[in-house]
């Protein structure tokens, strides 16, 4: 129907006749590269490294979103049982899902399943850097998760002087996997291949790849994968990894004037079709 519609606007713009148009409006340049003070570096205890067999995969990991999941993603990753888990469902237009003892999506830690934490409250102290107003919600960043909440309008009207929000299934989002009830996610989760936004505020985000994405999206595909699976070699917190041997991650500051003019340049370029999805979040890691 849509692309029916736009032959059809295509062919009435070229029957019509020819009339003067007025210069189109020139869109925001795109931003020169990161200064200095553009970088954030994120905390080293909030980082998962994880080592494939196709390379390396770096999560930042958000405890403010969703604390009870990052630290039993940190605890499990911590005790090693993360480590030779493969990538046992993975779709391309969807996701990779993984951290199954049996490798198969019936598994779990042995530790007990987890509530849910489908939203968070956001505060006006809370880092949110806003990407576009909806009038009803807004989008935006939180560190290098995008986010959607209720209206900043309503804080004032709460008793927490908080509004809900929820992490936006953009690729390279992590969130936990669980089977039927909204309260049974445990051990296993997946990221993020392309955009989903059918997830939202049905799972529990809990973080984003910041580095590597290349290989999440290069991660063998199947439903289940077919043998051999790729797998994570090693999974490791940042802060755990020796210094001589540990990455030095930067990710850009959502609240740097490099990253606001990145927003301003998407929006132009998408005009109505604007997605946070859209808009990328540059890290370096040496």
């Amino acid at each position: 129907m849509i692309r029916t519609l736009l032959l059809t606007a295509a062919v009435l713009a070229m029957a019509a006749p020819a009339a003067a148009q007025a210069p189109a409006a020139k869109s925001p340049a795109a931003p020169a590269a990161p200064s200095a003070g553009d970088w954030r570096t994120p905390n080293p205890d909030d980082l998962l490294v994880i080592d494939t067999n196709k390379g390396r995969i770096i999560v930042e990991m958000l405890p403010e979103v969703a604390p009870a999941h990052v630290q039993r993603v940190k605890e499990l990753a911590r005790a090693g049982f993360y480590d030779g888990r493969t990538f046992f469902r993975v779709i391309d237009e969807f996701m990779a899902q993984t951290g199954d003892p049996e490798d198969r999506g019936t598994g779990g830690s042995d530790k007990p399943d987890l509530t849910q934490e489908f939203l968070f409250r956001l505060g006006a102290d809370a880092g949110f850097v806003q990407a576009a107003d909806q009038n009803v919600a807004q989008v935006g960043f939180i560190k290098s998760l995008p986010v959607k909440s209720q209206s900043p309008m309503l804080m004032a009207m709460t008793a927490d002087g908080k509004i809900s929000a929820w992490p936006l299934y953009c690729p390279g989002v992590a969130a936990m996997a669980r089977g039927q009830g909204e309260d049974s996610a445990n051990s296993q989760f997946f990221l993020m291949r392309h955009t989903y936004p059918s997830l939202e505020r049905r799972y529990t985000g809990w973080g984003r790849v910041v580095a590597g994405l290349d290989v999440v999206r290069a991660i063998k595909v199947g439903e289940p994968v077919a043998p051999p699976q790729d797998k994570m070699d090693k999974v490791r917190i940042l802060a755990d990894i020796p210094a001589s041997e540990r990455p030095k991650v930067r990710v850009i500051d959502p609240n740097s004037a490099w990253f606001k003019a990145e927003i301003e340049s998407v929006r132009a370029r998408m005009g109505e079709n604007f997605s946070v999805c859209e808009i990328k979040v540059p890290s370096e890691v040496k």
